[in-house]
């Protein structure tokens, strides 16, 4: 679920960056919205190892 939230907060930064032309708020932004997609790769691949082999 905190990777949802981490897209959503990092899209939402990037916009108020690019609209106020702060370019530090834009790469913050960024990096919220890696991180979030970090953590949802992380829990695929926490779910592929507990999945029985076929």
């Amino acid at each position: 679920m905190g990777e949802i939230q981490d897209k959503a907060k990092g899209k939402a930064k990037q916009v108020i960056g690019s609209i106020t032309g702060d370019r530090e708020k834009q790469a913050e932004g960024l990096v919220d919205e890696t991180k979030g997609k970090a953590k949802g790769r992380f829990e695929e691949l926490k779910q592929a190892v507990r999945r029985p082999p076929k």
